[in-house]
């Protein structure tokens, strides 16, 4: 027999084992729902149900009466994988046929191998995941790349489990900072790359910002002296000066051809500010000239996000332009639809929605997980010159979206919650309701580095290219240590393999409303909780499979008497719930705890029991059975992180 889910067939009779004895009994409150959930040990069983305690205080009888009334209800032989049934202080303890079981969970292992733990859904869906959306300005950051990671993996996830699955990049390309990046690109002539092109439009970036902030604090510092500014504020100015200052002496440093030809020709504009505040607005216009020079500066920067994103095996089957919703008039036309409603006004020449009254109109702050006396703060639709914002074009966005898919989800950081609130509203202003119901906001933290501060427009910032090299690098060094003797393409090989799935790891593995700090220490962490620990033990169990002979004799799972063989047949069995819940509540990082969990036992289950060597030879075979399970579920995790699973490390 094969069961895509073997713990689940055991839940399921547990599950009616358990309402069959209720039935039974007279007199007593039949619940809607049953708990059954893994005791804290082995010796208890493997699923426990503490229903007697909630039937207690109904009936006013002890729960141990009660659980043992129950437990004597339950005929063990009508089921094939419950083998006793006891009551132990108030709990109804299930213990299974641990032969069948183990037979079962093994069996179906090996029989479905790569398509093990990944449970179709009954009623799948179409699905948009749109993510990483970077603003093409500079290379992706480490602090960045936790979204591209998160997406992917989710990704994986939902079309696992039988979902059609699209993934988009939504292109930032409207607003000052493409503007800028125009600004400082057009002055240099349009020059052609040095190097990776989002790492050369990043230094332009970075130039341009800095060469127009200070002749603006300048500005600005000037006027303070010919009004009654107060000290406090003139500081405040100055120490921004400096602090700009110093970035240009930095930038002068490292690039200095590149950033005084920059500084010269920016000199020659009395306002640059208002040259990059007309490049913005003629772009969102889509006036020809400017849309030419504007998507080509993207385009650049794009090519080099491919590049980077390419290495960690994330790639789009769609990339939207933010532009293209404006010049094709599907922002205007929101904002006409939204206008029609009693939730639009104007003041000061700025057209503002009010989401604090749809909320409330719609009853939705319950839905929303809001307190009934928080106001949501209006949502400014187009400013005074008429250029619109992000999270207006994001409205005509997302109705674009659900023409092609009925559930949207936007991996998006914790800092955008209300605009993706404000989103929300606005779709129940437009009466779609649905569409709203069904846009997921997947909101994560940040990627902190101990001792340093990210700035993008300060050019203070680490590449997701850099650390990728960096890991690489350094899982070379720990690979050749362990294993000298791999030649020198298998060591370069792997370490490609270590390092990069070191790096994506460290960014899924942390539970998303968390931030994560990264460390090398942790990242590269051979003896647990990380990426090269999860591969190592892949590795282990392949080596061992690799140095034993074939089977001539039939496994004897009978035999598996150890609790540490037990507690890893049992996580094996479990994998399938793991993903169905992790798929379903999209929860990433459970895949990396449960691999986590299982390479643990597998560890000590090697430490601890020989395998090849193991005497009689039917447990021999039925350890090398349980060895051959790890290893596919190991693997299938890790496919699922987006993580290589190497046979030799």
């Amino acid at each position: 027999m094969t069961s895509t889910n073997p713990f689940g067939e055991f839940r399921n009779e547990c599950g009616a084992a358990l309402r069959d004895a209720l039935a039974k009994v007279k007199h007593l409150p039949q619940p809607s729902l049953l708990s059954l959930n893994p005791p804290p040990s082995v010796e208890f069983g493997e699923l426990a149900s503490s229903l007697c305690f909630d039937l207690a205080k109904q009936t006013g009888k002890k729960p141990f009466e009660l659980a043992e009334k129950i437990a004597k209800m339950i005929d063990v032989s009508e089921y094939s994988l419950i083998v006793s049934v006891k009551a132990v202080g108030g709990y109804i303890n299930f213990y299974a046929d641990f032969p069948k079981f183990a037979a079962l969970t093994l069996g179906s292992i090996k029989e479905l191998d790569e398509k093990y733990g990944f449970v179709e859904i009954e009623k799948p869906y179409t699905f948009i995941v749109e993510h990483t959306s970077v603003n093409p300005i500079h290379p992706i950051t480490i602090g960045q790349a936790r979204n591209p990671v998160l997406g992917d993996t989710i990704a994986r996830l939902l079309r696992a489990r039988g979902h059609s699955v699209k993934r988009h990049y939504y292109i930032d390309d409207v607003g000052r900072q493409s503007a800028v990046i125009a600004y400082g690109y057009l002055k240099l002539g349009k020059p052609k790359p040095k190097g990776k092109p989002d790492h050369f439009i990043g230094i332009i970036y970075t130039a341009t910002s800095c060469i127009t902030e200070i002749q603006r604090l300048k500005k600005q510092l000037e006027n303070t002296t010919k009004t009654n500014t107060p000290t406090e504020e003139k500081q405040k100015i100055q120490k921004q000066l400096d602090e700009w200052i110093d970035v240009a002496a930095e930038m002068e440093d490292k690039h200095p051809e590149l950033f005084r030809k920059l500084r010269e020709e920016i000199s020659k504009d009395e306002d640059p500010e208002s040259v990059i505040n007309e490049l913005n607005r003629a772009y969102e216009a889509g006036e020809p000239k400017t849309k030419t020079l504007i998507r080509e500066v993207c385009e650049l920067v794009l090519e080099g996000f491919k590049e980077s994103l390419s290495r960690m095996g994330i790639f789009y089957d769609s990339w939207d332009w933010e532009s293209s919703f404006s010049w094709s008039n599907e922002v205007s036309n929101v904002i006409e639809a939204l206008k029609k409603t009693p939730y639009v006004y104007s003041e000061k020449d700025v057209l503002e929605f009010d989401a604090e009254k749809v909320a409330k109109d719609f009853e939705l702050k319950k839905k929303l997980g809001l307190r009934d006396d928080y106001k949501v703060p209006s949502l400014t639709l187009v400013r005074a010159d008429g250029t619109t914002l992000y999270t207006t074009r994001d409205v005509a966005y997302s109705l674009w979206k659900f023409k092609k898919a009925q559930k949207v989800i936007n991996v998006v950081g914790m800092e955008q919650t209300l605009a993706q609130m404000q989103l929300k509203l606005a779709l129940y202003a437009l009466k779609h309701g649905d569409y709203a119901e069904n846009l997921t906001h997947f909101a994560y933290n940040l990627v902190t580095l101990p001792g340093y501060k990210m700035s993008s427009r300060k050019g203070h910032y680490i590449t997701f290219d850099e650390v990728m090299d960096e890991a690489t690098k350094r899982a070379y060094e720990e690979v050749s240590k362990r294993s000298p003797d791999l030649s020198e393409d298998e060591k370069q090989k792997i370490s490609k393999t270590v390092g990069l799935g070191a790096v994506r790891y460290s960014l899924a593995e942390v539970d998303p409303t968390k931030p994560v700090v990264f460390t090398w220490d942790r990242v590269l962490n051979f003896e647990k909780n990380s990426a090269p620990y999860l591969q190592y033990s892949h590795a282990r169990a392949c080596s061992i499979l690799r140095k034993a002979a074939k089977p001539t004799i039939k496994p004897n799972f009978a035999l598996l008497v150890d609790p540490i063989e037990r507690e890893t047949v049992l996580s094996l069995s479990r994998f399938p719930e793991t993903f169905i819940d992790a798929a379903d509540n999209l929860k990433p990082h459970s895949i990396a705890d449960y691999a986590n969990a299982l390479s643990d036992k597998f560890n000590t289950f090697y430490a601890k029991l020989p395998v090849i060597k193991a005497k009689p030879e039917p447990l021999s075979t039925a350890r090398l059975v349980l060895v051959e399970a790890v290893r596919v579920v190991l693997r299938n995790a890790l496919i699922i992180l987006g993580i290589e699973a190497p046979e030799k490390m």
